[in-house]
């Protein structure tokens, strides 16, 4: 998911969730006190950003507050819808400054109501989950609301975590990501990296730069999502889903999974109008049908 010399440089990732695309806006500050990995890190979205104490990708500068301020309960999660040439983009903005976007039970709630609803939604193409407060983008899970919690309530918390979140589970996908040995080796000191470490091992896909703005990898996200528009609905889904569970067998089962995904894009519209636009020389309108 460039640059210019002096300010803080970020990160950027993607995941993949239901009929759309999710991008990953956050930017990580490097020096010490910030720590990987954090969730939603696995090989099925591509390395991705999710750590503790990045910098989010917003619109102000992305200098460290205070976090006392609190917000109404619905307005920790913002869901906007892009217009224009942006239309098909959808923002899922975090925005629990007080508890520094950690997941609660709430914020678990809303991301379910709100993924749910865009996974129905056909003209979602591509959803970016940034956070809209400065100085950080995801603390991880909300250990004070988790201490509260009776020992009965804590599993079936962490498996929704799960239906909403299917990239967590840092031990298994860790090591399929960057290898065991230096997963172990992650895991067991709970070591602090920098950005540009974490891109080093394949933890996330890009650093770059943060701009005046504080909004660099917003920016970057953006530029990534519209570059998926344009592309094939049907395509697009079927290649996800191949890669996802091409990735958790062998080479000779992933070939047969691509081939049984690739014959389910034979008898749709979409397929004949990308071989028309071809022979036409002129740019296919997928539908997604």
């Amino acid at each position: 998911m460039a640059a210019a010399a002096a300010a803080a440089p970020g990160a950027l990732g993607t995941l993949q969730a239901g009929r759309a695309r999710l991008v990953a806006a956050c930017c990580a500050r490097l020096g010490p006190g910030w720590r990987l990995p954090g969730p939603w890190t696995g090989p099925r979205a591509g390395p991705a950003t999710w750590a503790r104490g990045w910098t989010p990708a917003i619109g102000g500068p992305a200098s460290r507050r205070g976090f006392g301020s609190e917000v109404k309960t619905e307005d920790e999660l913002r869901v906007r819808h892009l217009e224009e040439e942006n239309r098909g983009i959808v923002v899922l903005g975090i925005n629990r400054a007080s508890a520094k976007n950690s997941l609660s039970k709430n914020l678990i709630k809303m991301l379910s109501k709100a993924v749910d609803a865009l996974k129905s939604d056909k003209k979602v193409r591509t959803i970016i989950v940034r956070s809209e407060v400065p100085g950080i983008f995801c603390a991880g899970a909300d250990l004070k609301e988790r201490v509260k919690m009776n020992p009965s309530e804590v599993g079936p918390f962490v498996s929704k975590i799960r239906a909403v979140i299917n990239e967590i589970g840092g031990t298994q996908r860790l090591p399929r990501a960057i290898g065991m040995s230096l997963a172990k080796e992650l895991i067991f000191s709970a070591r602090v990296l920098d950005g540009q470490e974490a891109k080093a091992v394949g933890l996330i896909s890009h650093v770059l730069e943060q701009n005046q703005e504080g909004d660099a990898a917003y920016r970057k996200a953006l530029d990534l999502a519209r570059e998926f528009l344009p592309q094939g609905p049907v395509a697009m889904r079927v290649a996800k889903l191949a890669i996802n569970q091409g990735m958790e067998v062998d080479l000779v089962t992933g070939l047969a999974i691509e081939e049984a995904c690739y014959a389910q894009t034979i008898p749709t519209k979409d397929r004949l109008e990308g071989l028309l636009a071809f022979k036409e020389k002129r740019t296919p309108r997928y539908k997604g049908e």
